[in-house]
């Protein structure tokens, strides 16, 4: 895998960046999500906020930095993402940058792989660009959130308030466009799948760790039930679109 960065400044495009093969990272992120997020989550969901988690990693040892959960009972704006970062900038500096890094202690985010167990919305992309954040991971699309989990609102904003039609555009050609650039100057985004795609595996091994991300992601159904349950409870949260 290519150890490539660039600044947004550069006019470079984003590029892989991760020193870890990808099979590395991506067991790292699957474990630290059922280990870490989930529990996380799952008391969130209790409380009313959505199922959204994330977690900043350290790129060079893939230790997790922060890791946090959706709290929109608080405020509409702490998406997962968005919680995650500011608690990150909370964290002093690392005192020894050259050594290995702690939970606890912020180093420079182009140092850092971030994750979301959701595929980022518009606010959060917005808030991963301007943290510096210049890689991300998803476990679950915009679509697996709105078919599994009946929250449709990240295509919706991004198609309504983003999505503007070209001249000569027809709906059918204004639709197949994409949401947003996965690969651009500030970030590369992709998905657990497309992490396991690069590592090029015999067919027998690529089966066997998507089997391992269903696994992870079977795990959210009992989350997305106490969820839409709370929903319909009409438990308080600060979110309009629930």
């Amino acid at each position: 895998m290519a150890s490539a960065t660039s600044s947004p400044s550069s006019g470079a495009r984003a590029t892989t960046t991760s020193t870890k093969d990808p099979i590395t990272l991506l067991s790292t992120i699957l474990r630290l999500t059922e280990e870490r997020i989930i529990p996380l989550t799952r008391a969130g969901v209790s409380s009313g906020s959505k199922l959204f988690g994330a977690a900043i990693l350290s790129r060079s040892s893939l230790r997790p930095l922060t890791v946090s959960t959706n709290n929109e009972r608080e405020s509409p704006l702490l998406h997962g993402e968005i919680n995650c970062i500011q608690q990150y900038f909370t964290l002093p500096p690392a005192p020894f940058p050259d050594e290995e890094e702690e939970e606890g202690y912020r180093i420079p985010t182009k140092d850092t792989i971030f994750f979301a167990t959701h595929e980022p919305c518009s606010l959060c992309l917005s808030g991963i660009t301007w943290a510096g954040f210049n890689e991300f991971y998803y476990l679950f699309t915009y679509e697996d959130s709105r078919d599994l989990f009946a929250i449709p609102y990240d295509i919706e904003i991004l198609e309504e308030v983003f999505r503007v039609k070209a001249p000569g555009d027809t709906e059918e050609s204004l639709k197949s466009r994409p949401l947003y650039n996965r690969r651009n100057k500030f970030f590369l985004g992709r998905s657990l799948l497309e992490l396991l795609e690069e590592a090029a595996l015999s067919e027998e091994e690529t089966e066997k760790w998507k089997k391992e991300i269903e696994g992870v992601k079977g795990l959210y159904s009992g989350l997305s039930e106490t969820y839409q349950e709370r929903k319909r409870g009409g438990v308080e949260s600060a979110s309009v679109w629930k």
